[in-house]
């Protein structure tokens, strides 16, 4: 299957052209012509599979077909739950959009308010919105909601969980009840399908991946090791190759700071992103990691699900999330578009839940090998009534179903210290380029 078998307007079809794009990937051929004719959408795909193209490319078709562009109402509303993730999506609108006289603009907090203002003022087809600026700007009537014709939820799992839903109810009420409405996610549990299907019509259901499915092309690695070395045992893994872009997830904003701090210290060129950090500072180190001035990002879950980078080889939990379901976002950042990538994991023994929750999870094998020189003075345990840490957070853990798997070195990978490491496990599977991608 081609773009050209979906019905998509020349001008798309030359936009995707532009940057090689060819082959819509499933994600993209189940979604695309449901949108376009005019369906209302529950759509979950893994990260890394096109989505933000499977929402932009038909929305973009409605608006510049319909003769009416350039309104001073907004006729579209994207909401999503991270600064970033808004960024990037305006980009790809921007990118697929650009033989096209759609106008769209982004509206979140950590900047001012005025140039958004400004924008609203001037008129714009596309809001690409975080909540709670949103509602800022709600509050101070300066955004108009009355001529929204079609609401798209990107991340939608994290949008109508219980921090995001009493915002977006009231948004949701804003909104005229003739509308189309898409949600796009990752994962999909019960009591959030439940939710969404209470504001949408007669909504269509795709699925191209089973619930909280990983990347495929995705190797995971746990290496367990005392929490108080911890930090030593990372250093050691980056120091394998420093030139190599890694992204590392912190469960706390004050231990990705000390992780810079220690990291930076030690000769490695790296930056913190989470919540904490004015937007300027996030943006700025976003793209200093993207262009290779930074060569290891540390972050929060809030990058979980914004942050897109061409061939990230490897990203490492130096914390282990909360919620298990947060693992699989992480690693979406890595293993995308037919390439290669690694997950590695550095668990101490007060996590041992939490790896068996992820393990369980993902009902896949785990890699599970210790460095040599930091081995843990106790063994991991793997049992139901592991333990967890006391701290942390990050909601409510899911029901867990399946079975966990036994340990075994994926794809060739061996621990640094014990043989192969990590460096030159990034290749690309075939020549083709890329389809699309969100």
């Amino acid at each position: 299957m081609s773009f050209d078998s979906l019905g998509l307007a020349p001008a798309l079809l030359r936009a995707l052209a532009d940057y090689g794009y060819t082959q819509p990937t499933p994600i993209q051929s189940a979604a695309i012509p449901s949108a376009l004719a005019g369906h209302d959408l529950l759509a979950a795909a893994q990260t890394g599979t096109g989505k933000t193209a499977a929402f932009a490319l038909p929305l973009l078709q409605k608006l510049s077909t319909s003769g009416q562009t350039m309104t001073r109402r907004p006729r579209a509303l994207i909401l999503t739950p991270t600064r970033e993730l808004a960024a990037q999506i305006h980009d790809n609108f921007r990118s697929y959009g650009k033989h096209m006289q759609v106008s769209s603009t982004t509206i979140f907090g950590g900047v001012s308010m005025g140039p958004q203002i400004n924008a609203m003022r001037r008129g714009v087809d596309i809001v690409i919105a975080t909540p709670g600026r949103l509602m800022d700007h709600m509050q101070q009537r300066t955004l108009d909601l009355s001529g929204v014709e079609t609401l798209i939820l990107d991340e939608a799992d994290r949008m109508l969980d219980m921090g995001f839903l009493p915002a977006l109810k009231r948004i949701l009420a804003s909104l005229p009840k003739k509308r189309q409405t898409l949600l796009f996610s990752a994962t999909f549990p019960p009591a959030i399908k439940t939710l969404a299907l209470e504001f949408m019509h007669n909504a269509r259901e795709i699925s191209v991946d089973t619930p909280n499915a990983v990347a495929t092309l995705v190797s995971h690695q746990v290496h367990p090791v005392d929490a108080a070395r911890k930090r030593d045992l990372l250093l050691h893994l980056l120091s394998v190759d420093s030139r190599r872009q890694s992204l590392v997830f912190s469960r706390t904003k004050h231990g990705a700071d000390k992780l810079v701090t220690f990291l930076n210290a030690s000769g490695l060129r790296t930056a913190a992103i989470h919540g904490n950090k004015s937007q300027n500072a996030r943006t700025r180190a976003l793209s200093d990691f993207k262009t290779g001035r930074v060569t290891v990002l540390v972050a929060t879950d809030i990058a979980a699900r914004g942050i897109d980078i061409e061939q990230l080889p490897i990203v490492v939990n130096f914390d282990l999330p909360s919620v298990a379901e947060d693992y699989v976002h992480r690693i979406g950042r890595t293993g995308r578009a037919g390439m290669e990538g690694l997950a590695v994991s550095l668990v101490s023994h007060d996590e041992s839940g939490l790896l068996h929750d992820i393990r369980k999870l993902l009902k896949q094998d785990i890699a599970i090998n210790a460095v040599t020189g930091y081995e843990p003075s106790a063994p991991l345990r793997l049992d139901a009534g592991a333990p967890r840490p006391k701290q942390g957070g990050g909601g409510q853990r899911q029901p867990r179903q399946g079975k966990a798997s036994t340990s075994a070195r994926p794809n060739g990978y061996a621990a640094p210290g014990r043989g192969e490491h990590a460096a030159g496990n990034h290749k690309r599977r075939n020549n083709s380029r890329p389809a699309a991608k969100a």
